[in-house]
């Protein structure tokens, strides 16, 4: 099977943003929802000390569960089997739609509803059903809208906050027969509720996302607030749920910590309206539930950041979607412009995993490293940090000891390279460095007025008249 990746090509990037910045409109509906959401999260943590006591909390939990991860996921797959949970392991995108193709095929499927699943999205699972002519419907609200309109999602709490309301009103009077144009939002979520509901009887299988895999109890936890997750799992014959292999955890003592911060940091909830944990398919003279439950657990890149020490805190992510919402970069330019599934702070960190860094180098430097990002990750991942390794490891030298990753060294160019080196020549002789300075302060008039991107938003840089050595000289008495 070939997989297709529709993210965009990284040489479009500048483009994109600068498209973004000049439609006032989206800025304007990025910033009001924004605003929002931090309000929100604020809201929930009056105490700064209770905040940090549970951060602190959060991230030892995950450093833990990371620490232990090969153990965790041995231990998870033995108690998954025998609550009755087939479980697969994928690679990579590819392998992961081939099993949930071979599912599919096995019981004769013709649609699957699906609930939110970030992984689904990563690995184009809509776009290897419809091939197969299997029909993916999303019952996620945002996730429908953004299905219906044929876009991606922008954010990976909230799918569709890039739409106005005007914009789902008239995608809906399109889009769905019998539909009048309406802008009360209760109508229209009522429009989407009772178009998806019909769909969950028809479905032949559910497929959904993991927040958290316990391994002591073989059960997966499923959080939601639509209560579309629940239909996805229970009502179709087959459940299939997808998570990566990070979102393990060891004990079910683990979790409550961890929906604290996630809901509280994602949408400024307390808790979510559904909590799910699902520990096996339907038991004889149980009434309800899937005959087969199967977990996907898919690599994806993620084993490369694991090996590495430093990038192994990128999977400590409970996908909240908190730097995002305080990101200045990602507020002004949105989702789409990034042009992958996880956009924002962390998406510039775990993309270049996924799909190497060659493709997704621009996002590390699509930051401002003002830090906003670190300080309300709820489980303190150093996301700073781990940009300016990316960065390096975009200019890096190929072959080089910094090089470790794959698409390593993207970023360099022979221009780079040669002025990176003259720089150091100058820089370690101090008799060349004395020369070269005094040059370019006696003829800082010649100094270019056009400084490439420095100048698109700044005046040019231009030697001091005079050099600090000068001014010291002239102080001596």
């Amino acid at each position: 099977m070939s997989q297709v990746i529709s993210f965009h090509p990284v040489e479009a990037f500048r483009e994109r943003s600068r498209t973004a910045l000049n439609d006032p409109g989206q800025r304007k509906n990025f910033r009001g929802a924004m605003d929002f959401l931090q309000a929100k999260r604020s809201s929930q943590f009056p105490d700064h000390e209770e905040l940090q006591s549970l951060r602190e909390l959060g991230a030892r939990i995950r450093r833990y569960s990371l620490a232990h991860l090969p153990r965790l996921l041995e231990q998870l797959e033995a108690n998954l089997s025998a609550n009755g949970i087939q479980v697969h392991w994928a690679q990579n995108g590819d392998e992961a739609n081939a099993i949930a193709l071979a599912i599919a095929k096995r019981v004769q499927a013709r649609r699957v509803i699906k609930g939110k699943s970030m992984v689904s999205e990563e690995i184009e699972f809509n776009h290897a059903m419809r091939e197969a002519g299997i029909e993916a419907l999303e019952s996620d609200m945002g996730e429908y809208i953004v299905q219906l309109a044929d876009e991606k999602p922008s954010h990976i709490i909230m799918p569709a906050i890039h739409k106005t309301k005007q914009q789902i009103a008239e995608l809906f009077a399109q889009k769905i027969p019998g539909v009048e144009y309406t802008e009360d939002v209760d109508a229209l979520i009522q429009i989407g509720r009772r178009e998806l509901r019909r769909k969950f009887a028809d479905a032949d299988i559910g497929l959904s996302g993991v927040n958290f895999a316990v391994a002591e109890t073989g059960s997966l936890c499923l959080i939601e607030n639509e209560g579309n997750g629940r239909m996805c799992t229970t009502v179709p014959r087959v459940h299939i749920a997808m998570t990566g292999i990070e979102k393990v955890v060891e004990k079910l003592e683990h979790v409550p910590p961890l929906l604290s911060l996630l809901t509280r940091s994602a949408t400024g909830q307390s808790i979510t309206t559904y909590v799910n944990l699902i520990s096996g398919p339907r038991k004889p003279g149980e009434l309800d539930g899937p005959q087969e439950v199967h977990l996907i657990l898919l690599d994806n890149g993620r084993t490369q950041a694991y090996a590495d020490e430093q990038l192994r805190a990128t999977l400590q992510c409970i996908r909240c979607g908190a730097c995002m919402n305080h990101c200045p970069v990602y507020a002004r330019i949105g989702g789409h412009a990034y042009g992958t599934t996880y956009p924002g702070p962390i998406g510039a960190i775990i993309s270049p995993h996924m799909l190497g860094l060659e493709s997704t180098y621009p996002l590390a430097f699509a930051s401002t490293l003002c830090g906003a990002c670190a300080e309300v990750c709820p489980v303190k991942i150093p996301i700073p940090d781990l940009l300016v390794r990316l960065r390096n490891e975009a200019q890096a030298r190929p072959g080089s000891a910094e090089a470790t990753l794959r698409g390593s060294g993207a970023a360099r160019t022979a221009l780079i390279s040669v002025i990176w080196r003259f720089w150091a020549l100058i820089y370690s002789r101090l008799g060349l460095y004395r020369l070269t300075s005094w040059f370019l302060s006696r003829g800082r008039a010649l100094s270019p007025t056009e400084q490439g991107a420095w100048t698109r938003s700044r005046t040019p840089l231009i030697p001091a008249p005079k050099r600090l050595r000068d001014l010291l000289q002239e102080r001596k008495p």
